[in-house]
């Protein structure tokens, strides 16, 4: 089976995860997909396929004889889509031989614009999977599941010789909750990758530094009409502490820049909320960014009384880059591989987040691969069947180049 079927299969099944669960999934609907995974890799020869009580499926190849001495290799991707748009009842348009133009999203009104996305351009003659721009596509990260299943096939099929091959597919990597509770022990790799990226080709090794930061406003609320001196308007004084932050927001930074996201506010005249996320690459620049926080906490509480404003910060997830570079084969495998496929490797710097990054910091060091896919996220997400190809031959040359190690 090609991986774009398989893609195609398991964005029929409803896997959106929720930031506001307590629960491990967040989401219980997440157990059909990994079930029905559980079962296909029992089909392809993983004898030991099984999902655990939290939705994680855990799957091996013992190595094939005489390469048990080889590196451990293992492969990862998530169950989850995410909460930003709709996943369920997903409805996948087919664009054959795609002719290099815009492409309209079903009655929606919603548009892919070639003016938006100029790889497309490199995609004429290709077959493009697209939303009809009612819900999210899914590819991110059912093409990565797809692709690791199908390398999976290819090398039991041709019975290509190899190391010891573990798998692994979470839930709730969309709400940053995907690597708590991997057990990286019972996954028995010394090595993975990830595959939850963008375009063919694309490898990456470094992502941002991350902290959750809510500013939490106390105000005081009388009458408006005997208010002078009294009133304290806690949303005026989130409107200020917004204002001390420099312009350096997602809309403005790019590359290695880092940001300031508000990304909830809330209030009334007693209480406000600013929820934001803070990002940087550099370690450094991070903590400053976070001490800039704090100072702005001190400032206001020394202008408006102490407790006026308290700070939350929460680390989130460091930089994996520090625990990848020990083992840059790992890197430089992947361009190898890349390279071998006809592709030219793209390195670059996650603005964002994997679960990569957080099995890293627990020994596995994990850097993540493109799936073809781009746009994730929202209506305009797409893939191309051949993108989709290229990674398969890109898995499947990266068990060869470990097993010959």
């Amino acid at each position: 089976m090609k991986a774009y079927e398989r893609m195609l299969n398991y964005i029929k099944i409803w896997t959106t995860s929720n930031s506001s669960s307590e629960t491990v999934p967040s989401t219980f609907c997440q157990f059909d997909l990994a079930k029905l995974l559980v079962e296909e890799m029992k089909e392809l020869g993983v004898e030991d396929a099984h999902v655990d009580e939290k939705c994680y499926v855990y799957g091996t190849l013992p190595a094939t004889k005489g390469y048990e001495d080889k590196i451990k290799l293992g492969f990862i991707a998530h169950l989850d889509t995410s909460e930003d748009m709709s996943g369920e009842n997903v409805n996948p348009q087919i664009v054959e031989n795609y002719n290099g133009e815009d492409i309209v999203l079903g009655y929606s009104g919603k548009v892919i614009k070639v003016s938006d996305f100029p790889h497309l351009k490199g995609f004429k003659g290709r077959t493009l999977i697209t939303t009809d721009g009612t819900t999210l596509l899914g590819a991110d990260d059912k093409a990565g599941i797809a692709e690791i299943m199908t390398a999976i096939e290819i090398i039991q099929n041709e019975n290509i010789p190899h190391g010891k091959i573990s798998i692994g597919f979470n839930p709730d990597e969309e709400i940053g909750m995907g690597a708590h509770n991997f057990d990286v022990q019972k996954f028995g790799a010394d090595i993975a990758y990830t595959l939850d990226g963008g375009i063919e080709g694309q490898i990456e090794y470094e992502n941002f530094n991350a902290s959750s930061a809510i500013f939490e406003i106390k105000g005081i609320n009388v009458h408006p009409g005997s208010a002078k001196d009294i009133m304290v308007n806690a949303q005026l004084l989130a409107m200020e502490i917004n204002s001390m932050l420099p312009a350096e927001t997602p809309a403005t930074t790019q590359g290695y820049e880092g940001f300031y996201h508000l990304i909830e506010m809330a209030g009334s005249v007693e209480y406000a909320k600013l929820d934001y996320i803070v990002r940087d690459h550099d370690a450094d620049k991070f903590a400053a960014r976070n001490e800039f926080l704090r100072n702005i906490e001190k400032t206001m509480n020394e202008k408006y009384g102490e407790g006026t404003v308290t700070l939350t910060i929460k680390e989130q997830y460091r930089n994996m880059k520090e625990k990848i570079e020990p083992y840059m084969h790992l890197i430089d495998n992947a361009k190898k591989a890349t390279k071998s496929v006809g592709l030219e490797p793209i390195v670059e710097a996650i603005r964002g987040g994997t679960d990569g990054a957080q099995l890293s910091f627990m020994g596995l060091p994990c850097p993540n691969l493109g799936t073809g896919g781009a746009a994730y996220h929202g209506a305009l997400e797409h893939i191309s069947v051949e993108g989709m190809d290229k990674v398969v031959d890109i898995t499947v040359e990266l068990i060869k180049i470990y097993a010959n190690m």
